[in-house]
């Protein structure tokens, strides 16, 4: 590859490394082309990249992209998975297609806001319910206690009123 291609390549990945808040390594020996090409799809879904490039490229583009840590997974082949949306879709995306395609994929580890994160973090990641779903349990943790101090400052209203609905309806009755 010509240098001024690889310094293009280097420039786009620093980029791309320096916009994604998270970074997920994996190893990909083991996959063929078309296995490649069905994770590339799923994970295009989730708005996230898998881009394989030469260790010492990757290097020099976290490098640029003040993402040094990366260079503890670059050992080998390696392929990024990047993404600046939804953290544990990510996550759960490569976990899923790990455990349903039976490939060796493996994740090495990754960089989760500069944070380096272990596989099993990444693991841990997956199996979080989605952004919405844990949203919707904290408003309703934080409602809960709102709705019940409601009904505790309501009950002796209810109570007069139906003492008062039903001497209405004795008095109806004479």
């Amino acid at each position: 590859m010509p240098k001024r291609d690889k310094a293009r390549l280097v420039n786009d990945l620093a980029e791309r490394l320096s916009t994604s808040s998270v970074v997920l390594a994996t190893n990909y020996r083991g996959l063929s082309v078309a296995e490649m090409a069905e994770l590339r799809r799923q994970l295009r879904q989730q708005d996230a990249e898998y881009r394989v490039v030469k260790n010492t490229l990757t290097n020099l583009a976290a490098e640029r992209a003040e993402k040094p840590e990366l260079s503890v997974f670059l050992k080998g082949p390696t392929a990024l998975a990047l993404s600046s949306g939804d953290v544990v879709s990510l996550a759960k995306s490569l976990i899923d297609y790990q455990r349903s395609s039976k490939t060796p994929l493996a994740i090495k580890g990754g960089l989760l806001d500069g944070r380096i994160l272990s596989a099993s973090e990444i693991s841990t990641l997956a199996s979080l319910p989605p952004r919405d779903v844990l949203n919707t349990q904290l408003m309703g943790a934080l409602c809960n206690p709102v709705y019940r101090l409601l009904y505790v400052l309501t009950a002796e209203m209810r109570g007069l009123i139906g003492v008062l609905q039903g001497r209405i309806k004795q008095l109806e009755g004479r």
